[in-house]
């Protein structure tokens, strides 16, 4: 399905939910909203569903205006943060009954494409079973099996993965990619972590307080993000942002360090005009290479998450955080030098647009 909105906007009384937006959604592929809580992302997926009508703007379906045609009059397929299933029924009767409900598979390929489905997310054991016997992570996935049976050419989920643990989540997010990948539907999946929009790939609409900011490929938005806070919201930890001037042949940044510039900033401009400078945690190390600039400092804070180590420090420069992989120890005080290649750092002119992004060439070590 090619979904289209034209000129939405979504207002409730005196507050403004959704700013006028224009969106194409991409057919076939996986469109994730990302964005923090309220930004914006469960309001715009139900007025894409026809759950809400918007207060202005037009939503067209393959070219047909749907605007204000109610959810059940459309073939779209849904799933909530909160796993919604029949508690009276058994899972394989779960799965089965958008099948069932649309009559048009005898028996036997019912019951084949249940086994498909179940084999494919890992409850095929369960499928005798009432949703109350089983996990929360299980229920959850039984949830996702019966919207991916519908086929429908819209499929829109909401967080549905925020409520599971971590290992949980990981695993059924490869499942997900997989799966999403061999089918037909446009997908629209809301998430507010960075990680899992790079992870899902397809493409990014990051939305905050209501605005759309960017639309694009993930990985582009990832690496060029237009704005500040298009890289604030794609940036987990977030991103380290320094205070800083044009000078002659580089950036000069607080406590007389300097980086030389390998291309020119869009737009020019001349020494003292004011910039920021992005540094996304995982481009800080503490291991130098040649061409590195180098941020001494103290070790303000060390903290490890799953197989990496975060560590905050205090530089001339301001107080930065480094994404180092695996698992370090740090003593709190203790003098630490950050080091840093001057090509990964994004600079935002002073409206906070992207005036340079890191050259290709060092976006591709990987997104962190």
């Amino acid at each position: 399905m090619e979904l289209v909105l034209q000129g939405i906007e979504q207002r409730v009384g005196a507050s403004t939910h959704l700013h006028r937006l224009d969106l194409t959604l991409v057919p076939r592929a996986v469109t994730v909203l990302l964005g923090a809580t309220q930004a914006g992302k469960t309001t715009l997926m139900r007025v894409m569903a026809g759950l809400d009508a918007p207060s202005a703007g037009k939503v067209l379906a393959d070219g047909r205006d749907v605007t204000g045609v109610p959810v059940r009059q459309r073939n779209v397929a849904m799933v909530y943060q909160q796993f919604i299933n029949y508690p009276s029924m058994t899972v394989a009767d779960n799965i089965a009954s958008p099948l069932k409900l649309r009559g048009r598979l005898g028996h036997v390929a019912v019951a084949a494409r249940v086994d498909e489905l179940a084999a494919k997310l890992h409850i095929q054991p369960f499928l005798a079973r009432l949703p109350a016997e089983l996990s929360g992570g299980q229920q959850q996935r039984v949830a996702l099996a019966r919207a991916l049976a519908k086929s429908a050419p819209l499929m829109l989920l909401d967080e549905p993965l925020v409520n599971l643990d971590y290992k949980l989540r990981e695993e059924l997010r490869d499942e997900l990619s997989a799966l999403f990948a061999a089918g037909e539907s446009t997908v629209v999946y809301a998430t507010t972590e960075p990680t899992e929009a790079l992870l899902l790939g397809g493409y990014t609409a990051v939305l905050d307080a209501g605005e759309l900011l960017q639309y694009g490929p993930t990985a582009e938005v990832f690496h060029q993000p237009r704005s500040m806070r298009v890289a604030r919201a794609f940036s987990d930890p977030p991103m380290n942002l320094v205070p800083a001037q044009l000078a002659d042949g580089g950036i000069a940044l607080p406590g007389g360090l300097q980086l030389g510039l390998q291309r020119p900033l869009a737009a020019g401009g001349a020494a003292g005009r004011e910039l920021t400078v992005g540094i996304r945690a995982g481009a800080l190390r503490v291991q130098p290479r040649t061409g590195d600039v180098h941020l001494p400092g103290h070790v303000e804070l060390a903290e490890i998450s799953g197989s990496d180590t975060f560590v905050h420090a205090s530089t001339a420069s301001g107080e930065l955080v480094a994404q180092l992989p695996g698992v370090h120890q740090f003593t709190l005080g203790a003098a630490i030098t950050l080091h840093l290649d001057p090509a990964q750092v994004h600079v935002f002119d002073a409206q906070g647009m992207l005036a340079l992004a890191p050259a290709p060439r060092a976006a591709a070590g990987g997104p962190h």
